[in-house]
């Protein structure tokens, strides 16, 4: 009896173990096949059957990964550290996890896989790209070159060549027609802004391997970001229908979808995409601020950008989240692909909070930067020059620093110069991305101080060759980098920061201007008004009737109105006096058809308005007998 029950436990273990084999096969089987709802149920299922077998969960956190869930791939590579301390497949697969966030852990969880297994090919390729995202392109190579062998490792140094315009064929030769390493390279040139040449390495991915649909996503993706939307359209879309449902390539097809709801407006030199909304209240405002910038950054650069520029200003901060997704190091205001700039409305965020001017001059100048040195310019020095930009013209436009900056100054947390680079791509504290933003700026307006304006356009036009910054500083200010950084430290110390939050509150504005008036100061109550313009002009009835009749007061009849045009365009609920006040404006003006237009449209609404029907009958006088 013993021996029979001892047979009947064994089979039973032997049972289990087959099944439970069997399910992990499955699993791994409708992984292969591209089932992957069935493939999950079958993971969870051999998860469940053998509860204690860490590499199991190591390769179900890879099919979430794969599958667009981050969140449960890391819940299942922690699970499986617990079951095998410095388990390295289940570190190099949180490595991955931050890799997608661009978060510094990635680089840690990769070293820490190598460290407990140096012949973990997966984590030193990872690290390889990883190191050459940094623009450590010297370490990359020492990483690379220990897995000759690896079509990653070679697409790590055939795009080191690459980026520096050099002779790549003899890497690309050896990779063959793997389309994840050309994929990958595709990606680095993302990464650095070259948006034309990613495209054609994606291209070729797509050409390889037309399943590889990761790649034909991240094509779509970047034709949009090029203005090129109809093929965008169709490659998104195939994908889509191919399974890659994952959120950008979702996100951008319903972005895409929204296009409908938006009005362009072609100029010669721009072209703006406004959403319907709030287009007829936007375009002159803007238009005011795109001719202003041209026609100040082609005298300064000392050329014209080669295209019309398009801008596209979102109501709807997720839709321009949209067109920044899977892009390193954005202060999530805007972001300009060569010719191409997406932004904020000023509606998409909390009145008073947003200076949507001051960051279409930033997006402009890094439009003028990028196109003069071909996209090769080093990212501090674009953002450098945009944020000098933002207030070069105008100083009042400066704000003052941010609590979490200040913070990072008094813990002496900036970069070298040499380094700054790599505060804006994968930051190691929370902040630091703003802090670089802020650093690369006062970095200009030293160098601007110092040394003037023309030996900020000498250091562009170095870097329209792939140069690093340390031989352009030492070859334009002749410092080396480390007094560089020595003497910009003593001329940032003398320098008075103001810290504190912006002063754009358009209620307090308001107060203010009420308060100049009852002074008799309208001269300065317009301009306070006006400022507001800049931050938040929109859903704002009252600001633009206070200053429209304020502008009437001091005679400034076009101001006056364009103020009264922003009350019709906002829908008032009293158009009648709108229109009329319009006319007035347009009567001083001696716009006399639009003037009588406006007037019967008053009048047409409230046909018994006097002071309308008295305005019509002096514009319907004869010339010599109207009011002088």
């Amino acid at each position: 009896m013993k021996l029979a029950a001892s047979l009947l436990l064994l089979a039973s273990g032997l049972f289990a173990q087959s099944t439970a084999q069997s399910a992990v096969q499955r699993a791994e089987a409708l992984w292969k096949q591209r089932q992957y709802k069935d493939a999950n149920a079958a993971f969870r299922q051999a998860v469940k059957d053998q509860p204690g077998d860490a590499a199991l969960r190591v390769r179900w956190g890879l099919l979430l990964l794969e599958r667009f869930n981050s969140g449960d791939a890391a819940d299942l590579f922690n699970e499986a550290l617990k079951l095998r301390k410095d388990y390295p497949p289940a570190l190099l697969g949180l490595a991955r996890v931050h890799a997608e966030d661009f978060d510094r852990r990635a680089l840690d969880f990769t070293r820490k896989a190598l460290e407990a297994d140096p012949n973990l090919v997966e984590a030193r390729e990872l690290l390889a790209h990883l190191l050459l995202e940094d623009g450590d392109f010297e370490a990359a190579v020492g990483e690379a070159d220990r897995i000759p062998a690896s079509r990653q490792a070679l697409a790590a140094r055939a795009t080191i060549e690459l980026l520096h315009d050099r002779d790549a064929s003899a890497w690309l030769s050896k990779m063959g027609d793997d389309s994840a390493a050309y994929a990958r390279i595709a990606r680095h040139f993302v990464l650095n802004r070259r948006y034309e040449e990613a495209i054609g390495f994606y291209r070729k991915a797509v050409a390889m391997d037309p399943l590889n649909l990761s790649a034909q996503s991240e094509l779509g993706i970047n034709l949009m970001r090029t203005g090129q939307d109809q093929e965008a359209r169709r490659v998104l879309e195939a994908a889509h229908n191919a399974g890659f449902t994952d959120k950008p390539t979702s996100n951008s097809l319903r972005l895409l979808d929204s296009y409908k709801n938006f009005i362009v407006y072609t100029h010669p030199r721009y072209v703006l995409r406004l959403h319907k909304d709030e287009a007829e209240l936007l375009r002159p405002y803007v238009e005011r601020e795109m001719e202003s910038a041209l026609a100040v950054y082609d005298r300064k650069y000392g050329f014209q950008l080669p295209g019309p520029v398009t801008v596209e200003m979102y109501p709807d901060h997720e839709d321009f989240a949209v067109r920044t997704m899977g892009m390193p190091g954005l202060g999530a205001l805007g972001v300009t692909f060569g010719l191409s700039i997406a932004m904020d409305s000023p509606s998409a965020r909390k009145p008073g909070s947003f200076h949507w001017a001051g960051t279409l001059w930033h997006e402009l100048s890094h439009a003028y930067v990028v196109s003069a040195t071909r996209h090769r310019v080093p990212r501090w020095f674009t953002e450098g020059v945009s944020v000098f930009e933002e207030t070069a013209t105008r100083p009042e436009w400066r704000e003052p620093i941010t609590p979490e900056i200040a913070a990072a100054l008094k813990r002496k947390l900036l970069l070298p110069i040499s380094k700054l680079d790599r505060g804006f791509i994968r930051p190691s504290y929370p902040s630091q991305v703003a802090v670089s933003y802020f650093q690369a700026g006062r970095i200009c307006d030293f160098i601007h101080e110092r040394w003037g304006w023309p030996k900020l356009l000498s250091m562009m036009k170095n870097f329209s060759r792939v140069t690093a910054t340390s031989s352009v500083i030492e070859k334009e200010l002749a410092l080396k980098p480390e007094e560089f950084d020595a003497q910009f430290l003593e001329w940032f110390g003398r320098q008075k920061l103001v810290e504190g939050k912006p002063d754009h509150d358009p209620a307090l504005v308001m107060k203010r201007a009420a308060e100049l008036i009852s002074k008799g100061d309208r001269a300065g109550a317009e301009k306070a008004l006006s400022a507001l313009l800049w931050v938040y002009p929109v859903k704002d009835e009252e600001l633009h009737r206070r200053l429209a009749a304020l502008r009437g007061e001091l005679g400034m009849w076009e101001g006056a109105a364009e103020e009264w045009r922003s009350v019709l365009a906002l829908k008032t609920a009293d158009p009648a006096s709108a229109h009329f006040e319009l006319a007035r404006a347009y009567n001083e003006l001696k716009r006399l058809d639009e003037a009588r237009e406006a007037v019967l449209a008053a009048l047409e609404i409230a046909p018994g308005y006097r002071p309308a029907q008295r305005l019509l009958l002096e514009l319907n006088k004869p010339r010599e007998e109207r009011k002088r």
